[in-house]
């Protein structure tokens, strides 16, 4: 499979909002049969946010995107792609939302729904329209609230501990056009895969067009079908030996083994699938940056929110390569490979 590598394509200005409401493990163990233990030991989370009032996946992105334009110096972008899996509404996206909230003239919002993969999906097809010259300059979005949407009973615990609400964006831009203050960062080659025979693995059923004649049903609410289910430990499995694949693949592709990196950030769903996905790239664990600890899973922010921290957190220095990798449903994953120039 050919992995787009980039020449012309620089990503810089990540920002992060966050809720302001902390939810640790034990305000969980109040609503449902689990306990802080339990929970860290299984996933690594230790506190989540969510939304307290209301307040919608545009809102979080629209926040967040605002504050990638005051750190890039620009107040117009040629495009906005924006992924999520929690839209305000059944449709549209989010996309025209962030577009109005922002004032952002009539220009194209594009939308993406690869979940846990979505930012790299995102960042992919913005580096593409930027090195084919169709834009200059992009924001790229990536934002859930997953709070309201989550079986918050003993019932749903499985899914409920582990998601949080949070959006994190960027600016992708060409490289010779770029006049941001640093750190700036090349983007080198991306890299991305599916595999729908496991679409019933993790997902969220209904309401949806498959189901006839209604899509909704008191009696599917009542069972819980408007929740999202996993099946854990077949979703860690493949999370785990994809991410290490699609990494060592595109790092073959860009001539790097992973010796050569400074850092990976990685799609955060679970703090031992990076170790692990740490441990079979031979990296150390000083070199894996995490948030789920303190964010739990964002889904499509996980990737700019943890650059946003690195930014702020790492004495980050030109040639510094860092490699990202996602898995999620669908199933989906990815990694991208980029490189500190400035």
């Amino acid at each position: 499979m050919r992995a787009p590598l980039f020449s012309k394509v620089v990503v810089h200005s990540f920002a992060r909002e966050i809720p302001l409401r902390k939810v640790p493990n034990d305000d969980l163990a109040k609503l449902m049969d689990t306990n802080d233990d339990w929970i860290r030991k299984r996933t690594g989370i230790q506190t989540r946010y969510w939304v307290d009032e209301p307040t919608t996946t545009s809102n979080l992105g629209s926040a967040s995107a605002k504050k990638t334009l005051a750190l890039a110096g620009c107040d117009q972008v040629d495009a906005i792609i924006a992924a999520t899996l929690s839209p305000d509404f059944n449709f549209p996206g989010i996309g025209v939302q962030i577009q109005n909230d922002l004032n952002l003239d009539c220009i194209p919002a594009y939308d993406i729904r690869n979940q846990c993969s979505g930012f790299l999906y995102a960042l992919e097809m913005a580096g593409a329209l930027i090195e084919t010259g169709v834009y200059q300059r992009i924001l790229v979005v990536g934002a859930e609230v997953h709070s309201t949407g989550l079986d918050r009973t003993t019932r749903g615990r499985d899914i409920a501990v582990l998601f949080g609400d949070g959006a994190g964006s960027c600016i992708v831009e060409r490289k010779d056009c770029c006049h941001a203050p640093g750190p700036v960062f090349s983007l080198l080659g991306t890299e991305l895969h599916s595999d729908g025979a496991f679409v019933d693995q993790l997902w969220c059923e209904h309401p949806g067009s498959a189901h006839f004649p209604i899509r909704v049903s008191v009696d599917l609410v009542e069972q819980g079908k408007i929740f999202p289910t996993m099946n854990g430990k077949l979703v860690f499995e493949h999370a785990v030996r994809r991410m290490v694949e699609v990494s060592m693949s595109l790092l073959g592709k860009l001539n790097r083994q992973p010796r050569d990196l400074r850092l990976i950030i990685p799609h955060q769903a679970n703090l031992r699938i990076n170790s692990l996905v740490a441990k079979q790239l031979g990296l150390d664990e000083e070199q894996v940056f995490n948030t789920i600890q303190k964010y739990g899973n964002t889904t499509a922010a996980t990737i700019p929110i943890g650059f946003s921290h690195a930014v702020e957190e790492c004495d980050l220095k030109p040639g510094d390569q860092i490699l990202s990798a996602a898995f999620g449903s669908g199933f989906t994953w990815g990694a991208a490979v980029f490189e500190v120039v400035d």
